[in-house]
């Protein structure tokens, strides 16, 4: 797990610095060693310019330092990730009579990439994000894991006298710290994508000219940075394949999927909420593992969210290491400027990862394994439950007509919702109506389900010219993509999929790798893995999904060996306190922010309604929770810490 970065342009000291300077930015995420490499130039004086930071994981010898040159075909690469099945890879390698002088998994990629080309992307599971020179042919090839849990961002020269023409980092920050950008602006659709979602949905990124290499895809560009090859190495089915798969087969692909993601050359712990997810993690590696797993859950003094109890009692059943954090608001508060200036685009999410990931970090620990991802494949969310079912009421009464039932919608909505306040409540009931108008579209039903605001309320939040940038919450080549993928397949394997791309791939994978990667820890996501989601992707539908939300397949699979009734309670999410902490200490700062009309306007939004929302939500107006407010002041925030305006 470490940082890249690169350039292609000319080689001086301009952009050897601007390199240093991406590297330096990128420290916390590879605090072992840093390296530089720059190729031979061209006869206009141009190559590549690449940057690493090391975390080191694998082959702690000096033998698994970046930027690394292979002695055999004379490629170079930076890579951030880890590729899993690196030791049959080097088996394959070594029956054509490859020899290696590291006994990491770099060395064995890089040859494979060396001698086989972009197609030996496609042999590569695990997490990752590369580039690779290929000295005689002149060529930078770049390529993201398949399901995006590794980041890489890339810019392009605005002009054709920049003196570089591509430049790539692991972080978005590092890029803003290179200097190439100049002046930057930010993308009007990351501030409507911010005010739908509470993040940014890719490609694009909150600085306008910077994109986000999209999961499974390559991309390669010549000496000067013309792309010369672009395309998705794995994509997702627009169809569910066969359905062949059984419970057995499943439990031991489960089983050798959290095998691979046990290797280390470092310290290794498990985090544990409570929940079925890490539940699951926890077991299969200490069913795995030689000596006790060390487990980690973060605690609270406020015991409505405090897992703490039950977090004990099942680390106790599995036999694990376990380690208990209180997390105390004076802490949270103390450490919150560092906590958000970890974030590498605006977010409403990620701060409790940070705080554990600095907590398992202190305690001396490199990697750990987090359950991410087992809502996704086994149907965890309450999406999996209301959005089919109002799909199936939609259909059974299309002899209405839809202007009918929308009103239909609207008195119900009026009924079940709370009113009063300064804004109108922003729950799913009062969604209603407009999850009636857009109940024939699966897609657009989902983003109104997760619809930070009203769309009407949305667009007095917004500046009046970013009303119309996105699509349903979606610019335009994510909503392609994830049609695509879900146009042939049943209700509830297409909301796996949106699930998949958009609250996994967009949200939490991202805000994961970075508030790991501010404590230089390692987090690996055994449940996000391609060979697995193809795998569950063949299980028929009422054993992955029945009943709905209970991940009941999940269950049997990786929890056996512990009484089940531990887990017999209400799903809750691992979240913070953070209307009751937003309330009290941090109302001050947030207040400075909300209620100052120039900063909220240089974000393009605007002031009036931002303040309205504050003051609503501080009077305890119903339906205008603590994420409504914490999505708008982390974004004003994001943009004036780094600097980024309209």
């Amino acid at each position: 797990m470490c940082g890249i970065a690169g350039i292609i342009g000319r080689v001086d000291d301009d952009n050897r610095a601007a390199l240093q300077r991406m590297n330096d930015a990128m420290l916390h995420r590879g605090p072992d060693a840093g390296g530089t490499w720059v190729s031979e130039p061209d006869e206009r004086g141009w190559g590549a310019l690449l940057g690493h930071r090391r975390l080191a994981i694998l082959d702690l010898s000096p033998a698994g330092v970046q930027p690394m040159t292979d002695p055999v075909t004379g490629h170079v690469i930076v890579f951030n990730g880890e590729i899993y099945n690196f030791a049959d890879l080097r088996k394959r390698l070594a029956a054509e009579g490859q020899t290696f002088n590291s006994t990491g998994d770099t060395a064995v990629m890089l040859r494979a990439l060396g001698l086989h080309g972009p197609e030996a992307v496609a042999w590569l599971r695990g997490m990752f994000a590369f580039a690779c020179w290929d000295p005689k042919q002149r060529r930078l090839l770049l390529a993201r894991d398949p399901l995006g849990i590794k980041p890489l961002y890339v810019a392009r020269a605005a002009s054709h006298d920049a003196g570089w023409s591509l430049a790539f980092a692991s972080e978005l920050r590092a890029l803003l710290a290179s200097g190439l950008l100049g002046k930057p602006q930010l993308d009007p659709q990351a501030v409507a994508s911010g005010v739908w979602n509470g993040f940014v949905v890719g490609p694009g990124t909150a600085v306008k000219g910077v994109e986000l290499l999209p999961p499974g895809h390559l991309t390669a560009f010549d000496g000067v940075g013309h792309t010369v090859r672009d395309e998705d190495f794995w994509t997702i089915p627009g169809h569910a394949p066969q359905q062949d798969m059984d419970e057995e087969q499943l439990a031991a692909i489960l089983q050798d999927t959290l095998g691979l993601h046990l290797a280390s050359d470092v310290p290794l712990a498990v985090f544990l909420s409570g929940g079925i997810d890490s539940s699951v993690m926890a077991n299969l590696a200490q069913r795995a593992a030689k000596s006790p797993i060390h487990t980690f859950t973060l605690a609270f003094e406020e015991q409505e969210l405090n897992e703490g109890p039950i977090a004990r009692r099942i680390a106790g059943a599995i036999g694990t290491e376990h380690h208990e954090v209180v997390l105390t608001e004076q802490h949270f508060v103390d450490n919150l400027d560092a906590a958000l200036d970890s974030l590498d685009q605006p977010t409403f999410d990620g701060l409790n990862a940070y705080y554990m990931s600095h907590a398992i970090r202190g305690a001396g620990f490199t990697v750990a394994l987090s359950g991410t991802g087992g809502d996704e494949l086994f149907g965890g969310y309450t999406s999996f439950r209301d959005l089919p079912v109002l799909q199936q009421w939609s259909r059974r009464t299309a002899w209405l007509p839809n202007p009918l039932k929308v009103a239909a919608a609207a008195l119900a909505s009026r009924m079940l919702s709370s009113s009063g306040g300064a804004v109108a409540p922003q729950t799913r009931w009062a969604k209603l109506p407009d999850m009636v108008r857009r109940s024939d579209d699966l897609l657009a039903l989902y983003q109104m389900a997760y619809a930070l605001f009203l769309p009407g309320f949305q667009r007095e939040l917004l500046a009046s010219d970013l009303v119309a940038t996105l699509n349903d919450g979606l610019p335009a080549a994510m909503k392609a993509k994830i049609t695509a993928e879900t146009r042939a397949r049943t209700p509830l394997s297409a909301i796996s999929v949106m699930e998949q791309r958009l609250f996994l791939g967009e949200r939490l994978l991202r805000d994961n790798d970075v508030a790991s990667m501010a404590a230089s820890l390692e987090q690996r996501v055994p449940l996000v893995d391609q060979v697995l989601f193809d795998s569950v992707d063949r299980l028929p539908e009422p054993t992955r999904y029945e009943p709905p939300r209970s991940k009941a397949m999940l269950r049997r699979i990786g929890l056996r060996g512990l009484d089940l009734s531990l887990f017999d309670r209400p799903k809750s999410g691992f979240v913070l306190p953070l209307d009751r902490w937003i309330r009290r200490g941090l109302q001050d700062a947030m207040d400075k922010t909300l209620r100052d009309p120039q900063a909220i306007a240089a974000v393009g939004l605007a002031p009036a309604a931002v303040e309205r929302l504050w003051r609503a939500f501080l009077d305890g107006a119903p339906g205008i929770y603590w994420s409504r407010v914490w999505a708008i002041y982390v974004l004003v925030r994001w943009c004036h810490r780094h600097r980024v305006f309209r």
